[in-house]
């Protein structure tokens, strides 16, 4: 696994790009724009903090715009946002041999979620995850691994990677199980720097995250307030709590069960601060944001279980209509 390509060279994929080349792979990123432009002429500037000072490392790597120049890869990594993953699958297929293997460090529920057998509602399609099956047939699940991201970096301007916190990264295999590849793949990345956490019930770890960000993410984006004033407003915190509950009840339903209480994940939202969410980031910047990875599919599942979802239905709709008014959603 010595040829990495990382597909999305905003702060996650940059963050990842900078770290796996400084480590010693052999690592390209696809890029566009003024962050291609920025990548070619003098590599990733990574900012993180050693010892309580910034320091900053610029990190060369191979930039490209057709990922047709690349060829195969032995890892894929993307971490694009998920409404752009469809129109980049032409781009896509020119790094995925059948040994290929897809890391998805995305937001949200993934595409394979339901692919897996033996896991509840086996093969249901879900438009909010893949509306016309290309995802599936594009990126193989066979050839996939789960992945959780548990940190916070920024792009303060093209080509520069800030790392603000965290370092912690979940993988596993989508059927929970044990493989050489995971292995490999996660000494791979410890290499790069990153604490890695390897887990068995990947699924469950994506439902987790996601059970924390539904809720911030939209509300953030229709508001422009950062986490803490959302958590300080006593109405619109209970209105969250009750997202959760929803989202909680489905996923003890799919298999995704979550022990803690929405107060104490709450709790630990609030140690971050003024949080920026991804999301609220995405609208101040003019680009389309994730709804439907983050909330539509939640409400989707709920439908296929028949459970009534009304806290997620308001928060679905008034984030839809507020996105699509700025044209930043277009419906699944």
């Amino acid at each position: 696994m010595n040829k990495i390509a990382v597909f999305g060279a905003g702060a996650i994929g940059g963050l990842l790009a900078a770290r796996l080349a400084q480590s010693g792979r052999q690592v390209s990123v696809v890029a566009r724009g003024a962050t291609l432009d920025a990548l070619q002429s003098k590599g990733i500037v990574l900012q993180e903090q050693q010892q309580g000072a910034w320091q900053e490392i610029t990190q060369p790597v191979r930039a490209v715009a057709d990922a047709q120049q690349l060829g195969v890869q032995d890892v894929l990594i993307l971490s694009l946002k998920a409404p752009a993953l469809p129109e980049v699958l032409p781009q896509l297929a020119h790094l995925i041999g059948p040994d290929t293997l897809i890391l998805a460090a995305m937001n949200g529920v993934p595409w394979w979620f339901f692919a897996t057998p033996d896991v509840p509602l086996h093969g249901v399609h879900l438009p909010a995850l893949d509306k016309d099956g290309r995802l599936s047939q594009a990126l193989p699940v066979a050839q996939t691994m789960g992945c959780v991201v548990h940190l916070s970096a920024a792009c303060p301007q093209p080509g520069v990677v800030r790392l603000a916190m965290g370092n912690r990264l979940i993988i596993g295999e989508p059927d929970g199980a044990d493989s050489a590849r995971l292995a490999q793949l996660a000494q791979i990345l410890r290499e790069a720097r990153f604490e890695v956490d390897v887990s068995h019930e990947i699924r469950t770890q994506i439902w987790y995250k996601l059970w924390g960000n539904m809720t911030m993410n939209p509300i953030s984006a229709l508001t422009g307030a950062t986490g803490d004033k959302i958590l300080d407003d006593h109405e619109v915190n209970r209105f969250c709590l009750d997202v959760m509950a929803e989202a909680a009840a489905i996923g003890a339903r799919i298999g995704c069960p979550i022990a803690q209480s929405g107060a104490d994940r709450m709790a630990i939202t609030r140690k971050l601060g003024a949080l920026r969410t991804s999301m609220l980031q995405d609208v101040e910047a003019g680009k389309p944001i994730e709804l439907d990875a983050l909330v539509t599919v939640v409400q989707q599942i709920g439908r296929e279980l028949d459970m009534p979802t009304p806290y997620i239905d308001v928060l679905l709709g008034l984030t839809r209509v507020f996105a699509q008014t700025r044209g930043l959603y277009h419906t699944a």
